[in-house]
């Protein structure tokens, strides 16, 4: 897999709620986010996350005319969804979103995608939080009212668990 992950704000308010953010930035990963994205939605709240790692993606010429194409094209995903779909496409690498249009959008132009519980996941298995740090943060996105497969997250944290 890329070493390059394109990240949209959904992702980031999953793990914010979690108290996960900046463990995000330990995986061996680049995070990136769309630079009008981050100007417009992220700077003012989470300005700081440049100084934790978070670097800022720009879209060529050509990738700023396709995202209108993108933007007539699918209806649900906002203007900002479709520069991070865009610039993944561009990088040739994974979207993180947990957005289920932006999901199904990346999937229509073979982006591959990841979620929440991808990025859990790997957390776990890098040894940067252990199972039970996942289990909390779950429990703070869900009281906070992040939409996961609650069940699904839960058995894969059991699978986890237990080794296989």
């Amino acid at each position: 897999m890329s070493r390059l992950l394109i990240s949209d704000a959904n992702i980031l308010i999953d793990l914010e709620v979690g108290g996960l953010m900046l463990e995000l930035f330990k995986l061996p990963y680049q995070i990136q986010v769309p630079d009008m994205l981050f100007a417009d939605e992220l700077e003012a709240a989470h300005g700081y996350l440049l100084d934790h790692g978070l670097q800022l993606g720009e879209l060529s010429p050509s990738s700023m005319a396709e995202v209108e194409t993108l933007v007539i094209k699918y209806k649900q995903p906002s203007r900002y969804d479709c520069f991070a779909l865009m610039l993944a496409k561009q990088e040739q690498c994974p979207l993180l979103t947990g957005d289920k249009n932006l999901r199904s959008a990346a999937e229509s132009e073979q982006v591959d995608v990841k979620g929440t519980l991808w990025v859990v996941e790997s957390l776990v298995s890098h040894g940067i939080i252990n199972v039970a740090t996942a289990r909390t943060a779950y429990a703070l996105m869900k009281e906070n009212g992040r939409r996961l497969p609650w069940e699904h997250a839960e058995t894969r944290l059991q699978t986890i668990q237990s080794g296989n």
